[in-house]
């Protein structure tokens, strides 16, 4: 039998503030444990929580950007249950009442093509406390500087069909939520700043009803989450074959094994007996409030694609690689623009040239305006296509120095000189009477060859059109 797999995803997204959720204490991760606390955080009697507007407006721009409906009235709630890193024995949730419902995110699956996953929900909330089992043998150690921070939390519906469609959806949001374009989180999932729970189930092919899922929990990397799930797709695969039953349980990833093993039984919402949290009255924003959330959003990935491409001629794999940020995206125009080049030279350049500078594959140690002298000296035949990398990376450790300049410093302006060009020529037919011959029988690939020659006898300073003007004028007496 032919098995479908169901993935749908729930997604935890720290967002990017100075301050806990619910109290002043400072949301930086990696200060000494349990120094960012007080006692609203820890959950301390009669201490009242507030809510942080800025994590407010953050996650309102996430919904926005995710085409979610924003409620005006959403409402917190308390979601009950024990664990040694949750001091107050709840968590300050959102259930019945979300900040936001109904959106969607469109990615390419790798092996569908264009898909759209739709998200359930879009939710606020709390973060725990962190627990250590190796920093104290035989012994748990809790640090509560993350329990506090502020979460939203993105449901998706079952709508992803394989482990590697299901790392395409996460790598889409990332750059979506990330600094590259909204800004709402850094969502480094080694920080634990983006964290995934899968749930997953299969089905005949061609079937549509659900059958028991399975929750897989403990996965801190794309890759992770892509071998976590196809481990549990092909454990649930073998059962079923056997005539076997799955369990609903939470299951738990073990990275340094691949293997997924059972944590615990899987809750449902009844099993957390949320009811409406008492100190915080229901989160009510303004339409005007809301309209200059939306406002403020930036051109999202997928509208700067389609723009890109429209305007600048491009393929959708080239929008891909220059809109990888909103930066980058309006590097690529700027360079456009002052270049003169066309849309897809243009690309050739930041793709192959430019990013190869870049530290962190996103950002390009040369403005874009100083690129663009070097290319504008490559059209002038002034510097060779070859050259100008070389020009670009000294321009890295030179960076006001004019790009005309630095060829001239390199020894790399091209040298157009009918003479000097046609003395290099006569050398390299002499000194490559064999080719010569050869190419004069017919065999003419070997053009390429003696323009290579005289390249290297020019030390590459003979501009190539003139060089291959001048050998097969040469070749032709």
């Amino acid at each position: 039998m032919t098995w479908e797999t169901v993935v749908g995803l729930e997604v935890h997204v720290q967002l990017l503030t100075r301050t806990k959720m619910f109290c002043g204490c400072s949301a930086k991760f990696g200060d000494p444990p349990n120094t960012n606390v007080c006692p609203v955080c820890l959950g301390l009697p009669g201490a009242l929580p507030v809510p942080n507007e800025q994590a407010v407006r953050l996650a309102v721009r996430a919904a926005y950007a995710l085409g979610c409906t924003v409620h005006p009235r959403s409402l917190f709630a308390r979601k009950n249950y024990f664990y040694p890193d949750l001091p107050k024995g709840y968590q300050i949730s959102q259930f019945e009442e979300p900040l936001a419902t109904g959106g969607a995110l469109a990615f390419v699956s790798p092996e569908r093509g264009p898909v759209t996953a739709r998200i359930k929900r879009l939710h606020l909330e709390e973060d725990a406390g962190k627990s250590f089992h190796d920093r104290v043998p035989g012994k748990t150690a809790v640090d509560f500087n993350r329990s506090g921070v502020p979460l939203i939390e993105i449901v998706s519906e079952p709508d992803l069909r394989s482990p590697p469609e299901a790392r395409a959806y996460l790598a889409v949001l990332k750059q979506l939520l990330g600094p590259g374009y909204l800004a709402v989180s850094n969502c480094n999932m080694e920080e634990g700043s983006l964290r995934v729970d899968a749930n997953l189930s299969i089905r005949p092919a061609g079937s549509t009803g659900l059958r028991t899922r399975t929750e897989v929990k403990n996965m801190n990397s794309f890759s992770g989450v892509e071998r976590a799930l196809s481990f549990e797709r092909d454990r649930q695969i073998t059962a079923a074959e056997r005539g076997e039953a799955v369990v609903q349980a939470t299951m738990l990833f073990d990275a340094a094994s691949g293997e997924v093993r059972p944590m615990r039984s899987k809750e449902e919402a009844h099993d957390y007996r949320y009811f409406p949290e008492p100190d915080i009255p229901p989160l009510v924003l303004t339409e005007a409030w809301l309209a200059k959330e939306k406002a403020a959003l930036p051109e999202l990935p997928g509208a700067k694609r389609a723009r890109l491409e429209a305007t600048f001629e491009l393929s959708p794999a080239e929008s891909v690689v220059v809109s990888a940020t909103a930066a980058l995206g309006t590097y690529f125009e700027a360079f456009a623009k002052s270049s003169g080049e066309s849309g897809k030279a243009a690309w050739n350049w930041v793709a192959n040239d430019l990013l190869g500078l870049s530290p962190d594959g996103e950002t390009i140690p040369v403005t874009a305006e100083r690129a663009a002298e070097v290319a504008r000296l490559v059209k002038a035949g002034q510097v060779s296509r070859q050259a100008a990398k070389r020009v670009l990376a000294e321009l890295v450790q030179h960076p006001t120095e004019p790009a005309a300049a630095v060829s001239e410093r390199l020894g790399l302006v091209q040298v157009s000189d009918t003479g000097a060009i046609e003395g290099w020529v006569r050398e390299t037919l002499a000194a490559h009477a064999d080719e010569v011959a050869r190419y004069e029988a017919g065999e003419t690939k070997l053009m390429g060859f003696l323009v290579g020659q005289v390249m290297k006898r020019s030390a590459g300073k003979a501009d190539p059109k003139a060089v291959s003007a001048a050998l097969a004028a040469a070749l032709r007496r």
